[in-house]
């Protein structure tokens, strides 16, 4: 099921379980996990996108070496919070991922990547840093957030 409601998700996860935070981009998706309580996320790696049959297996995998019992995506909307073409695109592929049987949450983006990269700015990241870690850290900053909204409603 995808769901844009925190209590439509968490319903779906009575007993908890890890989540993964996605960051989906045209070239690459970002990964994060959190722990089975939804505590902290933790930024894990980016998987460079070729063909979606080949994106959904490496999530497959990802999927079933963490035990990951739900998905967070993030939803890049606009400013104004209305869809955009990106939007429809994120849409698209959390309805085709729906093939992983597992609830999946969309979660408003629209500050993360700007957060994500005004941290790494400050810590005086390099640029080739800041571009390896970027999609990861955006993921893990997604998922924070919607775990932070999941544990108010435990």
């Amino acid at each position: 099921m995808i769901t844009g409601s925190t209590f439509e998700y968490r319903d779906l996860l009575p007993e908890g379980g890890r989540l993964a935070g996605l960051d989906v981009g045209t070239r690459t998706i970002g990964l994060a996990y959190c722990d089975a309580g939804w505590t902290i996320a933790t930024p894990a790696e980016t998987i460079r996108r070729t063909k979606f049959g080949a994106d959904l297996e490496a999530l497959r995998k990802v999927v079933a070496s963490q035990s990951i019992r739900g998905l967070v995506l993030g939803l890049p909307l606009n400013m104004d919070g209305t869809d955009s073409p990106r939007t429809q695109a994120i849409r698209a592929f959390a309805r085709n991922l729906k093939r992983l049987d597992l609830p999946i949450l969309l979660w408003d983006e629209r500050w993360s990547t700007a957060a994500v990269t005004r941290t790494l700015l400050d810590a005086d990241a390099s640029r080739a840093r800041r571009a390896e870690v970027v999609d990861k850290m955006a993921a893990a900053y997604i998922l924070q957030g919607a775990i932070d909204a999941l544990a108010g409603f435990a």
